[in-house]
């Protein structure tokens, strides 16, 4: 992963990748991509948001509100345009995302990605009050930010 000097590093949450295929996921998120934006911010991504998604548009495309073209054109930004950062996971991240399911939370998704920005030293940007509050009742790093908290 590159660094990126005096700007923040942040890891996004599912939430903050569907708007690139057209979903919408409401204010907070364009807020907080907006942020993103005006801090250039090095923006980090996991594949697993991708599987997320397409989980996402899978169900809701029964409905028929699929649009093909704007799925193709978000993930080529994603994965190609150079804006976005891949977040490798390694054993360490898989490993802790297991302790996180066995200390109580289920959302295997949510716990690699958290493990991944612990581990690369990223914040985590996301809407999860759930996770949020399991982080710190556990007391674990707390990595997670909202998108109020991005300056």
């Amino acid at each position: 992963m590159r660094s990126r000097k005096n700007t923040p590093r942040v890891l996004l949450d599912t939430s903050f990748i569907l708007p690139s295929f057209g979903i919408e996921t409401g204010k907070e998120v364009l807020d907080g991509l907006g942020r993103l934006e005006d801090v250039k911010a090095g923006i980090y991504y996991s594949r697993f948001s991708i599987l997320e998604s397409l989980w996402v548009i899978a169900r809701i495309s029964k409905g028929g509100a699929f649009d093909a073209d704007r799925f193709d054109l978000g993930l080529r930004s994603i994965l190609e345009s150079g804006k976005y950062e891949e977040v490798r996971e390694d054993t360490g991240a898989f490993t802790e995302a297991l302790k996180l399911r066995l200390l109580g939370h289920n959302d295997m998704v949510d716990n690699i990605l958290y493990a991944c920005s612990v581990a690369f030293n990223l914040k985590f940007l996301t809407l999860d009050d759930e996770l949020n509050d399991f982080v710190q009742a556990k007391r674990l790093i707390n990595t997670i930010i909202s998108h109020k908290d991005i300056c």
